[in-house]
């Protein structure tokens, strides 16, 4: 028996073969994830607001202690004299979640997990410095690191406070988007009525 099959038997064979195993797509998930975060961030209080404003008013580089954190060194690398690969002055600073979100406001938590420093095995910032051959240098510009993302992520998702005068600005032109909604509506009711009234003169 020939072992050789025709085109038309290869094509029906594989329309008509059961489909494989579904594989899981953990970047849609992550997506998503993203998204209901986005929500949550959006449905902060006037309240919470007004904290977050002066939480970021008030922010400085002593706002978050340095002992929820982590340091570690490691060899650093590539060029840089005769230090590198010999020396532990590459620092590591971790940050664990569980301890840093309660200590900033709620509409920053959900641009924090999408950061780049985030871990999400670990549910950690891991923040990296290796610029200096020495290690106290690197250790502060992690921190600065840190800071900067805090203060970059504040300002980028706690609107300011709006004035009394866009306030009233905003509502005069909602006003008058109702009246010429309800405007038009009545135009449009008065002119069915005048068809259904000719119709029934004829």
């Amino acid at each position: 028996m020939s072992i050789f099959w025709s085109r038309s038997r290869i094509f029906d064979f594989l329309r008509n073969a059961p489909a494989g195993p579904t594989r899981a797509r953990p970047f849609a998930s992550r997506r998503a994830a993203t998204v209901s975060q986005d929500h949550t961030a959006e449905n902060v209080t006037e309240e919470e607001l007004t904290a977050a404003r002066a939480w970021l008013a008030g922010f400085s580089s002593k706002t978050i202690p340095r002992d929820i954190c982590e340091i570690s060194f490691s060899r650093s690398g590539g060029p840089g004299g005769q230090n590198v690969n010999k020396v532990n002055s590459k620092a590591t600073l971790k940050v664990p979640l569980q301890s840093l979100l309660p200590l900033v406001p709620r509409i920053l938590h959900p641009r924090l997990r999408l950061s780049r420093y985030y871990a999400e095995r670990t549910h950690t910032l891991v923040i990296q410095s290796e610029e200096s051959r020495k290690q106290a240098a690197n250790v502060e510009s992690c921190y600065e690191k840190l800071h900067n993302l805090l203060k970059t992520t504040a300002d980028d998702v706690i609107p300011g406070e709006t004035s009394e005068e866009q306030r009233d600005r905003v509502q005069k032109l909602r006003k008058a988007e109702n009246e010429a909604r309800v405007k038009a509506k009545k135009l449009h009711s008065s002119k069915k009525s005048s068809r259904r009234g000719n119709k029934y003169d004829e």
